[in-house]
C-alpha cells in the first residue's frame, strides 16, 4: 500500500442510493488506505433529516476505527432558489460535509446549479460540476467552495474542462468518487492517474490529493 493516502469527501451508502451501510463503506475504504471519508448522501426538503442519522452512524464508527469518517450530504437536482436553506439545515442536523450535486452533462441537473452553489459559504463541495463557467469558478473561489474532479462514469467526462478552468483559475480542486457500489471505491495511485487524465500537471496532483481535501477538513475542524 502506498504510504499515501485518499481523502474521499464524496460518497453514498444506503442512506438513499448507495449499496453499503456506513460501517461496510467506511471497512472497504479503510482497507483501501483512506486517511478520511465523507459519506454524503442525496437529500432534497423531503429527507433532509436523513443527516442526523449519517451522523449518528458516522459517530458510532470512527469512535471505535482509526479512518475518519465524516457526516455529510449531497443537495440533488433541487430548485435553486432553495440551496442555501437546505445547505443550513442539513449543518443543523448534523452533517459536517455538504456537496452540492453539480451541473453534470450527463443528467438533467437545473440550469443556474453551479452559480447558486458557488455563492453559498455552507457549500463545501460542487459536486462534478461539467462546464461551469469562469465567472461561476470565480464566485466559488470568493466563497471558499471547492470544485469537484469526478471519479464517476459520465460525471468524469467534465473533468478536463473543470481541472483546466480551475487551475488556470486557482480553485481550490479536490477528487473524489461519487461511490455508490464496492468497486468504485479506488485508492491513491488510481486517483494519481484520473487526475492525470484529466491533464492536472504532476505538481498540481498532491495539492487536489491532499491538500485541498484537508484544507476543507481543517475548515471544519475534522483534522
Amino acid at each position: 500500500m502506498s504510504e499515501n493516502l485518499r481523502i474521499d469527501l464524496h460518497t453514498h451508502s444506503i442512506f438513499s442510493d448507495g449499496e453499503l451501510l456506513p460501517s461496510e463503506l467506511a471497512r472497504r475504504a479503510d482497507v483501501l488506505g483512506h486517511k478520511a471519508l465523507a459519506i454524503t448522501d442525496h437529500v432534497d426538503a423531503s429527507n433532509i433529516q436523513v443527516a442526523s442519522q449519517i451522523a449518528e452512524a458516522v459517530n458510532d464508527i470512527r469512535d471505535n476505527w482509526d479512518i475518519n469518517l465524516i457526516p455529510g450530504v449531497e443537495i440533488t437536482h433541487v430548485p435553486i432558489e432553495v440551496i442555501d436553506k437546505l445547505a443550513n439545515k442539513a449543518r443543523k442536523y448534523g452533517a459536517e460535509i455538504v456537496v452540492v450535486h453539480g451541473e453534470t452533462i450527463v443528467e438533467p441537473v437545473r440550469p443556474g446549479t453551479n452559480r447558486m452553489s458557488a455563492e453559498c459559504p455552507e457549500v463545501d463541495i460542487i459536486g462534478h460540476p461539467g462546464l461551469i463557467t469562469e465567472e461561476e469558478v470565480q464566485i466559488a473561489i470568493d466563497n471558499d467552495v471547492s470544485l469537484e474532479i469526478s471519479a464517476r462514469k459520465g460525471h468524469c467526462l467534465g473533468n478536463g474542462h473543470v481541472a483546466k478552468l480551475g487551475l488556470e483559475l486557482g480553485a481550490n480542486l479536490v477528487l473524489d468518487t461519487d461511490t455508490h457500489a464496492p468497486e468504485d471505491l479506488i485508492d491513491y495511485e488510481l486517483a494519481e492517474r484520473i487526475a492525470k487524465g484529466a491533464e492536472v500537471p504532476d505538481s498540481e496532483i498532491p495539492k487536489i490529493l491532499k491538500d485541498n481535501p484537508e484544507k476543507i477538513l481543517k475548515k471544519h475542524g475534522l483534522l
